[in-house]
């Protein structure tokens, strides 16, 4: 996914601070909270921590964004939005490294597993990728893998519809891996660019997930040796530190190579992106923060550190 033009930029980052309103203001209203003209002293340092593990930033990322305050500002008369604007440079420095578009190979189709529990958005990411690949003049072909939803099925035929990307179906039930084969082949055939394959997300049968995305990636090896190219992991923002422990499972079924956090502007927990990056350091591809596919965008250190932070 590339960069906008400036004008869509613009755009994006109104978006990207209204979906981020609930976070930002939760954040900001515990850092206010603390302050009465107060220099800034060991009391203060902690209960500022404590405030960020409360917004679901993480004891360790925490601990970094107090430390970078205390370096800079101990012993001296501080204000919350000088706090809030340390803080936004220590979240960005933490965000830099994962902050990674996916970037499509010389390999045609480039082939991209899409994984998550059930709710997470894995369908409609699908989609809104979809739409970003059409509208650059790319080719795409979407696997409806996800067959013990008829719901999944028929949604991903409507992005279908809606993008004039081609869609490999089954009947509710059929074999997930045998339909994402087909969906190579066809992908092959047509001489698409990109072929988005959706999956089922039940984690209450951990082994059965685990074995059908096994066979997934063991049939379109057949195909294709280097695929998948990419394996994207989609993580609902509101489920806060519960994705800490999907990114767990997930890694342990399949080589995740990215993440892609939905429903940012449904939560006040969006600072549990910046604990998954210090945590796993897996590429985040994009961030969604609303429903249409112009909400789905390339994630960007600098702008959702600030706007975390609820600094312009």
């Amino acid at each position: 996914m590339n960069d906008a033009p400036n004008g869509e930029k613009r755009g994006w980052l109104q978006r990207l601070r209204s979906g981020l309103s609930r976070s930002s203001s939760k954040i900001g209203e515990s850092i206010t909270g603390l302050f009465t003209k107060r220099k800034l002293d060991k009391a203060l340092l902690d209960e500022l921590e404590e405030a960020l593990i409360a917004a679901d930033l993480g004891p360790a990322t925490a601990a970094k964004l107090t430390a970078a305050l205390s370096k800079e500002r101990f012993g001296k008369d501080i204000t919350p939005e000088e706090t809030r604007d340390v803080f936004a440079g220590e979240v960005a420095r933490i965000l830099g490294p994962v902050a990674k578009p996916l970037v499509l190979g010389g390999d045609k189709p480039h082939v991209v597993l899409v994984v998550g529990v059930n709710g997470s958005g894995k369908t409609t990411t699908i989609g809104k990728l979809a739409q970003h690949y059409r509208g650059q003049g790319l080719k795409v072909v979407l696997a409806a893998g996800d067959t013990f939803r008829a719901a999944a099925v028929e949604q991903l035929k409507i992005w279908g519809e809606r993008t004039g990307a081609e869609v490999v179906a089954g009947g509710e039930g059929a074999d997930a891996a045998g339909l994402a084969y087909d969906a190579l082949a066809k992908a092959k055939t047509v001489g698409a660019d990109l072929l988005l394959i959706d999956t089922a997300g039940r984690l209450q049968n951990k082994t059965g997930l685990m074995a059908e995305l096994a066979k997934i990636i063991k049939v379109v090896k057949k195909l294709e040796p280097a695929a998948p190219h990419d394996t994207l992991l989609v993580l609902d923002a509101t489920t806060g530190q519960n994705a800490h422990s999907q990114v767990e499972v997930f890694k342990e079924i399949c080589a995740v190579t990215g993440l892609v956090v939905t429903k940012l502007d449904g939560s006040a927990k969006g600072g549990v992106l910046v604990a998954l990056a210090e945590r796993f350091g897996l590429p985040v591809v994009a961030i969604g923060v609303g429903e249409t596919a112009e909400d789905l965008k390339p994630f960007e250190a600098e702008s959702f550190a600030r706007s975390l932070m609820g600094l312009v």
